[in-house]
């Protein structure tokens, strides 16, 4: 296997990199005006520690993978086209209404209990781009108002003139019938064509999603139409880039379902999210090779800080109608929660409390912490973490960048020593605790709304910042076993070499598995094997397009159920059933759903007397493709406590005095070797923060233990 998996982040692009047997990690910062720079430098070290050169590399690779948090960020800061959006006539306020409760998507629980004060986020589309035409398709699909084409061709124009650089089409029902969204299209392409300066893209509701809902549909297809030029632009550059250097190949870009697909079967909306749910998938796929158990991943970069949940088995946790930003979306997703905390992250005084806020606006990569002497005034968690003296300022990003202690003393002291009257080191131990206790909420919180107990989980910390703030968190979270898995570093970058390529595609019903008043079972067999034969056919012609063969294509069936009329619905995955042909399969669906519904729920928790429906048909296609091999993680035996290559003074929590501290390099972490904290680790690419209390055991495949005594 000869593969490139990239993750571009924030802060920095990791890039993992298998040359047949040789596994191979490095980073370089993230180039936001030009992300290929940023791809080139990091793949280049990755080369020369391979003794190899970039185009002989790039021209024998099977693939080169991307995974990227781009989409994200531009959302974040709003940068993208003007969009406008076609709805059906009398639903022009379905958008900026949103729903009850909408504006409060988004937010933290705290406010989510205090909407009144909450406000309503920026609209992506605002109510003067918002048009409405006049048509109507009723909930069977049934046309009951045609569509007036001149009426749309005048809606069109008017929206171009007002400065619309994408449109979004969005009518109701259009799931069941999509043949005015399409004519829709075919009139702004015949308006203005591709080929024409001052052509812009249409995106349609139906195609984005196909599930019932006008305000979801609507949201998801925004995004999408709003991400769609700066992700086409970005994943353009990078791909020329790729050409421009030998490979021949499509990029593949990772999604945020899990798996992956070539550019021309991406939306941008399933891009989002898709660097740290990659390394969700590599957290499943190391509990499922080792034979960990229950996983928590916990990846901490210099942004953000995300949190995914391995339960024992790898059973993913999806987001059928997951939030992004401030927005309900209609597109599956691997469950992932972010938390605006990472190395890069701005402390700043809360005048109101008299404390320290931390978050979550970061330095980013340029200017960066103040200590990277860039231009940054701001203190961040890095510039605590190196007065702490944690970090090297010698080594730090295998040298890359030359950090400086007395900018980071400055941007404290300026910043938050005379409003909290406190010295600077003990600002920077608030800093430190404060960050390290705000991720160990966010973990309980993840683990405890689903019936798990910290204890019972590992959790494994990579990204650039995990293994330094490992310790700190789980002290918080109650947890004593946390591993720092092999290429920690570059953790995402790891899982995106075993995404397979996948689809989801999923159709919006009303059937009624169990009728509790007639009682009677389904029995329209022929009605849900035509739904799951369309969205099958969906699937392989996306797998077909990206030159996979038909043989090699594979299916499973999934379904939203619920009890009666529940609000809440319970996706079942189906093993063994693809179509149904009789009363025994639809007996077998209502079974598993039972089974699924009461592990999640408590065994009583069933109600198979209010009736069985299903919403949603779901099929994901997939293909199976090669992974990166994890050996067993060993622990145990003889071990021994190497000796260290310095010393230093070092503040740690609890203790009011600097510990002089071993320190030891990248030599230290065998398979050999125990390291009793206080410990500090420094290798090429991250640092291991070993505190009091706890100890650092190496494994034989480069994994590192941090456990408690």
């Amino acid at each position: 296997m000869k593969r490139i998996s990239v993750d571009i982040g924030g802060t920095f692009t990791d890039c993992f990199f298998v040359w047949d047997d040789t596994y191979v990690e490095a980073k370089a910062l993230t180039t936001h005006h030009n992300l290929a720079l940023g791809f080139n430098e990091a793949l280049d070290l990755a080369c020369t520690r391979a003794g190899l050169e970039r185009q002989a590399v790039l021209s024998a690779v099977d693939s080169v993978r991307y995974a990227t948090t781009l989409g994200t960020n531009a959302l974040i800061e709003r940068k993208g086209p003007k969009v406008a959006a076609i709805v059906t006539h009398g639903f022009e306020d379905t958008i900026p209404l949103s729903r009850g409760r909408g504006y409060g998507e988004g937010l933290d629980h705290t406010m989510q209990q205090n909407l009144p004060a909450a406000e309503r986020p920026e609209p992506i589309v605002p109510r003067s781009m918002i048009r409405s035409v006049r048509e109507r398709v009723n909930s069977a699909g049934r046309i009951v108002a045609p569509l007036d084409r001149d009426d749309v061709r005048h809606v069109v124009r008017e929206l171009v003139d007002a400065g619309a650089e994408a449109i979004v089409v969005s009518l109701v029902n259009a799931t069941e019938n999509p043949a005015h969204e399409l004519a829709i299209q075919e009139i702004v392409l015949d308006e203005f064509p591709p080929h024409e300066l001052g052509a812009i893209p249409v995106l349609l509701g139906h195609q984005v999603s196909g599930r019932k809902g006008e305000y979801v549909r609507a949201t998801s297809t925004i995004i999408d139409g709003f991400l769609h030029e700066i992700m086409f632009h970005a994943l353009s550059q990078l791909s020329t880039n790729l050409r421009d250097s030998g490979y021949t190949k499509p990029m593949l870009v990772i999604h945020n379902s899990g798996g992956m697909a070539q550019m021309n079967s991406t939306d941008a909306l399933q891009t989002i999210h898709s660097g740290p749910i990659a390394g969700v998938g590599a957290a499943e796929h190391l509990s499922t090779e080792t034979g960990l158990g229950h996983v928590i991943s916990t990846d901490m970069g210099g942004t953000s800080f995300d949190i995914g949940l391995v339960p024992e088995g790898g059973v993913k946790h999806y987001d059928f109608l997951p939030t992004i930003d401030r927005w309900l979306v209609s597109v599956p997703m691997v469950h992932l929660d972010t938390l605006g905390a990472g190395g890069g992250s701005i402390a700043t005084y809360d005048r109101i409390h008299d404390s320290i806020k931390i978050g979550p606006e970061s330095a980013g990569s340029n200017p960066g912490p103040a200590c990277y002497d860039r231009g940054g005034l701001r203190p961040t968690v890095t510039d605590a973490d190196l007065l702490l003296g944690y970090l090297d300022p010698g080594n730090y990003a295998n040298g890359f960048i030359t950090l400086n202690p007395r900018r980071a003393r400055f941007a404290i002291e300026e910043t938050l020593c005379d409003p909290l009257d406190m010295d600077v080191v003990d600002v920077a131990r608030v800093i430190k605790d404060g960050v390290d206790e705000q991720m160990a909420i966010g973990i309980g919180k993840e683990l405890r709304v689903r019936g798990y107990l910290p204890e019972d989980f590992t959790m494994l910390a990579y990204g650039g910042n995990g293994p330094l703030h490992a310790c700190g968190i789980a002290r918080h979270a109650g947890i004593k076993r946390v591993l720092a898995p092999p290429f920690s570093s570059v953790f995402s970058a790891c899982g995106a070499g075993n995404m397979k390529q996948l689809h989801f595609h999923e159709r919006g019903v009303h059937m009624t598995m169990y009728n509790a008043t007639s009682r009677e079972l389904f029995d329209d067999y022929e009605a849900f094997n035509a739904v799951v034969e369309e969205l099958e056919a969906r699937g392989r012609e996306d797998l077909l397009r990206q030159g996979v063969r038909a043989q090699d294509v594979r299916h499973r069936l999934e379904l939203d159920m619920r009890y009666g009329n529940q609000l809440l619905t319970q996706a079942v995955a189906l093993d063994g059933i693809d179509r149904v042909h009789g009363v025994g399969d639809v007996l077998s669906i209502i079974r598993t759903f039972g089974t699924v519904y009461s592990h999640r729920f408590g065994a009583e928790s069933a109600a198979p007397e209010a009736g069985i429906r299903c919403n949603t048909v779901r099929v994901a296609s997939y293909v199976d493709g090669d992974v990166v091999k994890f050996a067993s993680l060993e622990t145990g035996g003889t071990r021994t406590t190497p000796q260290p290559v310095g010393s230093r003074p070092v503040y740690f929590i609890g203790h009011a005095k600097a510990l002089d501290t071993p320190v030891y390099d990248q030599t230290a972490l065998t398979a050999a070797h125990v390291i009793a904290g206080p410990a500090i680790v420094t290798t090429e690419n991250t640092t291991f923060l070993v505190e009091p209390g706890w100890r650092l055991e190496p494994t034989r495949q480069g994994a590192v233990w941090f456990l408690q005594d």
